[in-house]
């Protein structure tokens, strides 16, 4: 029998690497709807609020997806769970390319979304069981490969549809993305995972609830809340800074690119919350990044030139990046490693739901008053709530066992 690699070792850090590589494929699903709001808002004639339902959509699977895949990485492990992601993925970007009206092309990005979720819950699950030391460090680095791909495609996207149209470009993406996860998958991602799970696992049966003086599902109950509010205060530069950019005149392009740096500035924030989390928890990490999100989400109330856009949008991704992942390392850290797939999912299905609900509910705001600036102050309202619960669940660690 084949001996599973040890934690951390070059066998782990030749996983991590592949399953970066996927998640900026898979990632695809959830940035190419924000760039090609516009145009397919423009060919259906439909108002903003319901443009932005196709986003609300692609959350939604996304959040289904983590939850169901999640179950089955817990049961399968990794490979079946990229098979089912890069086939959704695919079928859901043919169809969106031949939708006659814009309800199948918003249903198509359910689809779209269901398969790109393998991008985060499943992945950054999987991967922490490849580590022990630098499991914060590996997480944050999967949750990266989110952002590299908003980086990546964003502009990409945005040139294919400027090129070719719309819908050859979401038949393209579609197939091309899924034979590359599915490639990846049987080349890099078949090994075993390392022993230190089962290890884990008897550390977790002899260990206390947790160190909060909270049940698990009340604990599960508080994370999930306080990922739907920092989400919705997220998803508003994130889902409407294209339509915002066209709104101030700058052009589509403009908004564009400052998606593409609001990414690569969050890459940058999702890998230094992995040492900063290594060292203070996940907790704590969280808490940073509330604070911070907050201070950058304001700024835009104050700045909307070209140039000071283009900055707001780099500090609200530098600030804000190192949040979600942080979801994941509080779940490894207070709950059995044997539930990490379903657990993670969970939360970060909740985070996709207010990702979701704040993509609608600006671009309601803004049919509504006709203009984002109320759709700021709604995102400042949320994230304060977040940072509530952070406070008070930090009010209540105290000195405890916590899951390896």
């Amino acid at each position: 029998m084949k001996v599973a690699p040890a934690p951390d070792s070059p066998a782990a850090w030749l996983r991590l690497a592949a399953t970066i590589l996927v998640a900026t494929v898979g990632g695809v699903g959830m940035w190419s709807v924000v760039v090609a709001l516009p145009v397919v808002q423009a060919e259906f004639a439909v108002p903003r609020a319901e443009a932005s339902l196709a986003f609300t959509l692609t959350m939604v699977g996304g959040a289904t997806g983590g939850v169901i895949l999640g179950r089955l990485l817990d049961r399968a492990g990794i490979l079946p769970v990229l098979l089912v992601g890069a086939t959704l993925l695919a079928v859901g970007y043919v169809g969106a390319a031949y939708a006659g009206s814009f309800a199948a092309y918003a249903i198509a990005h359910g689809v779209i979304g269901f398969g790109s979720s393998i991008a985060l819950g499943p992945l950054m699950a999987d991967i922490s069981h490849w580590f022990v030391r630098r499991r914060g460090v590996a997480v944050t680095l999967t949750s990266a490969g989110n952002y590299v791909a908003g980086t990546v495609w964003s502009p990409v996207v945005q040139h294919l549809i400027a090129s070719v149209g719309w819908r050859s470009t979401h038949a393209g993406i579609g197939i091309a993305s899924g034979v590359a996860i599915v490639l990846i998958g049987l080349i890099a991602m078949r090994g075993r995972a390392p022993d230190a799970r089962a290890v884990a696992n008897v550390v977790a049966r002899n260990s206390a609830t947790g160190a909060l003086g909270l049940s698990f599902f009340s604990l599960q109950v508080l994370l999930c809340v306080a990922s739907v509010c920092c989400c919705v205060a997220m998803s508003m530069p994130q889902v409407h800074i294209v339509a915002y950019c066209g709104d101030l005149g700058y052009g589509v392009a403009h908004g564009a690119d400052m998606l593409a740096v609001m990414m690569a500035a969050g890459i940058v924030s999702r890998i230094g919350s992995g040492f900063i989390a290594d060292r203070v928890g996940g907790l704590r990490t969280l808490l940073l990044g509330s604070v911070l999100q907050g201070t950058a989400l304001a700024l835009y109330l104050f700045y909307n030139g070209l140039v000071s856009l283009y900055v707001v949008s780099a500090l609200f991704g530098l600030f804000q990046g190192g949040i979600v992942p942080s979801y994941a390392i509080i779940v490894r850290e207070y709950f059995p490693p044997q539930q990490a797939g379903a657990r993670v999912g969970i939360v970060l299905m909740t985070s996709m739901f207010g990702m979701a609900l704040g993509g609608w509910l600006s671009g309601l705001i803004f049919d509504l008053t006709g203009s984002y600036n109320a759709a700021f102050l709604n995102g400042l309202g949320f994230n304060a709530v977040n940072l509530t619960i952070v406070l008070w669940l930090l009010s209540r660690r105290r000195t405890g066992v916590v899951y390896a």
